[in-house]
């Protein structure tokens, strides 16, 4: 999906507030559809979702919303992108939860994928450029940019979430200016630096060797391109498709599991169980 004009700076001065930010309170009412309308968000039992619903509106009214030319949404939309986000937090106090999001100060929907161009020097010092097609991107002090098709892309269990990832990234830059793959551990006090550093090394060890022998990586190969993208596709795969992360890194499913202090496994099986139909529009 290639952005129609070039890159997403060309939006920036034809972009517009994507909600008025005006207080107001939070609706239970308003919030029920958009829990039942995600299967991420569906298969919470009531007390997560009870705790998501006023953290994912306190998310929507603490932050600027900005839409690209072409973009248009309701609160309703908004709040669904709001709670995929405090997804990540949903298992930490409230005070944890608040503070991990102090670095993002504003949320940038396009009408589709933007490019990037990039340099990059190879390991006999040549370098490369090229133009990234992106459906995201974030940085230390910058937005979280979002292409609208992959927002529509994200809430099931397919393994692709970019709200997820985007958002995962700024958890990353919680304690560096750039992404590293090692945010900070203060929401999850029995994991420690130690035990982060080792799993999530002998995950990016045997993603890089799957690619040394040419061989297909167990999870998505971008994951080998960076530490910082390796835990962000991680958090990607644990909240919409635990079971594969359990299959081939099971330890570092329950790394995320304590970090996180979910069980997300335990909601993808009860909708395996239940035989719900796992495709939304």
């Amino acid at each position: 999906m290639g952005l129609r004009s070039g890159s997403w700076k060309a939006w920036w001065g034809r972009r517009h507030d994507a909600r008025q930010r005006s207080r107001q309170p939070f609706d239970p009412e308003a919030w029920r559809p958009i829990r039942h309308g995600l299967p991420l968000l569906a298969d919470l039992d009531d007390l997560d979702a009870e705790r998501l619903g006023p953290r994912a509106w306190q998310l929507l009214q603490d932050k600027r919303w900005v839409a690209g030319d072409g973009v248009e949404v309701d609160d309703a939309a908004l709040l669904a992108i709001a709670a995929q986000a405090s997804l990540l937090t949903l298992g930490w106090s409230d005070r944890d939860a608040s503070a991990a999001f102090d670095n993002v100060t504003e949320i940038v929907l396009l009408p589709d994928a933007f490019h990037r161009h990039v340099e990059e020097m190879d390991d006999f010092g040549v370098m490369h450029e090229y133009m990234d097609e992106r459906a995201g991107e974030t940085s230390w002090r910058g937005p979280v940019v979002l292409a609208i098709p992959d927002v529509a892309d994200s809430g099931d269990y397919t393994g692709y979430n970019v709200i997820i990832h985007e958002f995962a990234h700024k958890l990353d830059l919680g304690n560096s200016q750039d992404v590293d793959g090692f945010p900070p551990l203060a929401a999850a006090s029995d994991v420690t630096s130690q035990e982060w550093h080792r799993v999530f090394t002998a995950v990016w060890d045997d993603l890089q060797a799957h690619i040394a022998r040419d061989e297909p990586t167990p999870i998505d190969d971008y994951a080998a391109t960076h530490p910082g993208e390796c835990f962000a596709v991680c958090c990607e795969l644990f909240f919409t498709a635990p079971d594969q992360l359990v299959d081939v890194y099971l330890e570092l499913y329950d790394l995320l599991k304590r970090y996180f202090r979910q069980e997300t496994l335990a909601r993808f099986e009860r909708r395996q169980t239940a035989g719900v139909d796992q495709s939304w529009d």
